[in-house]
């Protein structure tokens, strides 16, 4: 057993929460808000984020960063990619140097265009072996709710990741490791802007055949992006890159998807942010990850054009229409 931090009270650090908990650990939640600290402790729920569940009483709650983080051996880390620096700044020091940090954030920073394993190391000055990533088809609703996933812990130390595997592995949650961080990573950031894309075309009505062009072509984007940035290719064909891109484009619960729909449906790119309870990572993420692609010369057109429409102004209809009057080329690079 595990005396865990989980900085975070969202859907997906409380389904994580619960993973662990029912994993044998006991942990303990940092949150900002001292009404869901307290229905989490006293009433073993969280009905802002995962409504109807109920929580174990290995789970307790706090706003107190220090309280949280006093003998967690292992730190789980679920805030918004975007602020992770700032928070991370401020708890840094009252981490134990013994302790192994867990990243379940699936973004890319602005400003810095750092993977998030990276911010970690950058801020807190850890090694990459006691760093570890969770990622993967990672519903959070379906977690909660006790169906059966597989999930990705990857870290550059094997046995790191065996101990994060081991302390998150239950009847339901099935965690496989890897050391390909990058990979993880990578698949974990771009899947959201695929699954946005998606969204649109969901949104504009269109049916199987076109998803399935947008998530295809979207997982090479993909990976040619995680390859040159140093990643397994296998990687890509695994949990952490087709899981992960399958759930995240083809489920309702998705709010990536969600917020792509909403724009496919007409909504402006303000009011599509308006009808998000929660944080659309690809919203956020999507310009630093094309930033990367330029900077190792990767072609990343379906990215390009979601970054356009967040940002430029370009109507939805025009992505759909951009990425059909492509040229033609061979769908085997080598081949080109």
């Amino acid at each position: 057993m595990s005396t865990i931090a989980m900085m975070g009270s969202g859907a997906w650090g409380t389904a994580f929460a619960l993973v662990l908990a029912e994993a044998g650990n006991e942990v303990v939640i940092w949150t900002r808000n001292h009404d869901v600290a307290r229905e989490i402790t006293e009433h073993h729920s969280n009905s802002a984020y995962q409504p109807g569940v109920e929580l174990p009483e290995a789970i307790s709650a706090t706003t107190e960063p220090a309280t949280a983080l006093l003998g967690a051996q292992i730190v789980v880390l679920a805030v918004p990619a975007q602020t992770l620096r700032v928070n991370l700044s401020s708890w840094h020091e009252l981490i134990s140097q013994d302790a192994i940090l867990v990243s379940l954030m699936k973004g890319i920073e602005l400003g810095t265009s750092k993977r998030m394993s990276e911010v970690i190391a950058e801020v807190t000055g850890f090694p990459a072996g006691r760093i570890a990533v969770v990622s993967g088809p990672n519903l959070a609703t379906e977690i909660a709710d006790h169906q059966p996933t597989a999930s990705t812990v990857a870290c550059t130390d094997e046995e790191t990741a065996l101990i994060i595997q081991n302390a998150c592995t239950t009847d339901y949650f099935r965690p496989y490791r890897t050391t390909d961080v990058v990979g993880t990573e990578v698949g974990g950031s771009v899947k959201n802007v695929i699954a946005l894309a998606n969204g649109i075309a969901v949104g504009m009505g269109l049916g199987e055949n076109s998803q399935a062009s947008v998530i295809t072509r979207g997982l090479a984007e993909m990976a040619r992006l995680g390859v040159a940035l140093g990643a397994d290719p296998l990687t890509f064909q695994g949990l952490a890159g087709v899981g992960d891109l399958v759930a995240t484009c083809q489920s309702p619960l998705s709010r990536n998807r969600t917020f792509g729909e909403n724009l496919g449906r007409g909504s402006s790119v303000e009011q599509a942010i308006s009808a998000s309870r929660q944080t659309c990572e690809a919203y956020k993420s999507c310009m630093p990850i094309l930033e990367l692609a330029h900077q190792h010369g990767i072609d990343m057109p379906i990215t390009e054009k979601v970054v356009q429409v967040l940002y430029d102004g370009l109507s939805p209809r025009r992505l759909v229409a951009s990425f059909m009057n492509r040229d033609t080329k061979s769908e085997v690079p080598d081949h080109e």
